[in-house]
C-alpha cells in the first residue's frame, strides 16, 4: 500500500528519486499517463493485473479500447538505478506538464507524480468539495 506525500526535483535528464518508503516495496515499476493531470506509477505486477482485467473486457466496446490505449500506449518500464532514481520519458513529462519541482504521492495501489504547482491547484479545487465527494463515494459502494 502506498500512502504519503513527498517533494522531489526532476533532474535534467528526466530522472527523479522515488521515496525510499516506496522503493522498498517494489523492484520494477511501470510509469504511464495518469488521470486528472499527473502520472501513474504502478508496481509492474499491479499494472499487468490492471491491463489483464481490461483485456477481459470486450474489445468491441470503444471505451474499453480507448482506455486501454490511454494506459498502455504511453507506458514505460521504470527500473530504479542504485540510488533509487527512475527515468521519466520526455513525452510523459510533457504530457503532465512536469517541469522541475514535483510531488510524489501514494494513492493506495499506485504512486502518482505531479508537477508541484499543478498538484496543489488540484487539491485546492477538490478540498472545498471533500464532504460531497465522500458522500458520492459512499453511495457508489
Amino acid at each position: 500500500m502506498f500512502i504519503g506525500k513527498y517533494y522531489h526535483t526532476v533532474e535534467d535528464k528526466g530522472r527523479v528519486s522515488l521515496p525510499k518508503k516506496f522503493r522498498d516495496q517494489v523492484e520494477e515499476w511501470v510509469i504511464t499517463r495518469g488521470l486528472d493531470g499527473g502520472l501513474f506509477v504502478f508496481d509492474k505486477k499491479q499494472f499487468n493485473q490492471e491491463i489483464a482485467e481490461l483485456a477481459q473486457s470486450s474489445f468491441t466496446k470503444k471505451t474499453i479500447r480507448d482506455f486501454t490505449r490511454l494506459m498502455a500506449n504511453e507506458a514505460a518500464e521504470a527500473i530504479p538505478d542504485k540510488t533509487g532514481r527512475i527515468l521519466i520519458p520526455e513525452y510523459l513529462l510533457e504530457r503532465a506538464d512536469i517541469r522541475k519541482e514535483v510531488v510524489i504521492v501514494g494513492s493506495i495501489s499506485r504512486i502518482e507524480i505531479w508537477d508541484r504547482e499543478k498538484y496543489h491547484q488540484y487539491l485546492d479545487e477538490i478540498s472545498a468539495q471533500a464532504e460531497e465527494i465522500a458522500e458520492k463515494v459512499h453511495d457508489a459502494t
